[in-house]
C-alpha cells in the first residue's frame, strides 16, 4: 500500500513541478505583452493551473498523514521518524495559509510573485527528492521482508 500511495504523491509533486514550469514560463514569455485579450488569456490560463494546484494540496498532505499513521500503527519507529519532518512541515504550511483571508493556498496573483515561484519550484524538487528516495525504501524494505520469511 505505501509503494502504490508513494506513486501517487510522486505524481502529484511532478505534476506541481510542470505547473510551476508552466507558469514560469507564460510569466517569462514577452510576446504580446501590451495584446488586451492575450493577458486575459494568461490570467484566465494562471488561474486554472492555480486552481488544479489547490486541489491537489489535500489529497498530498491526507495521504502523507496516512503514511504516518501506518507508520505509528506497525511501530516502524525509523520511517516514522523519517516523515515526520514533512507531516509537520505540511501541517504548518497548511495552518499558516495566506492571511489576507483569500484562504487559498496558490492564489493566482501572489503566485506570479517570482520569489514565491521560485520558493514554490524549490520546494517541489526537494519534495520529489524526499518521495523518490521514501520510494526505494519501501521498495527495499518489502523486498527484506519477503524475502526473510
Amino acid at each position: 500500500l505505501a509503494l502504490v500511495l508513494c506513486a501517487s504523491l510522486i505524481f502529484f509533486v511532478i505534476w506541481h513541478i510542470i505547473a510551476f514550469d508552466e507558469l514560469r514560463t507564460d510569466f517569462k514569455n514577452p510576446i504580446d505583452q501590451g495584446n488586451p485579450a492575450r493577458a486575459r488569456e494568461r490570467l484566465k490560463n494562471i488561474e486554472r493551473i492555480c486552481c488544479l494546484l489547490r486541489k491537489l494540496v489535500v489529497p498530498e498532505y491526507s495521504i502523507h498523514g496516512l503514511f504516518c499513521l501506518m507508520f505509528l500503527c506497525a511501530a516502524e519507529w525509523v520511517t516514522l521518524g523519517l516523515n515526520i519532518p514533512l507531516l509537520f512541515y505540511h501541517l504548518w504550511r497548511y495552518f499558516h495559509r495566506p492571511a489576507d483571508g483569500s484562504e487559498v493556498m496558490y492564489d493566482a496573483v501572489s503566485i506570479m510573485n517570482a520569489d514565491i515561484l521560485n520558493y514554490c519550484q524549490k520546494e517541489s524538487w526537494c519534495k520529489l527528492a524526499f518521495y523518490l528516495l521514501s520510494f526505494f525504501y519501501y521498495l527495499y524494505s518489502m523486498v527484506y521482508t519477503l524475502v526473510s520469511f
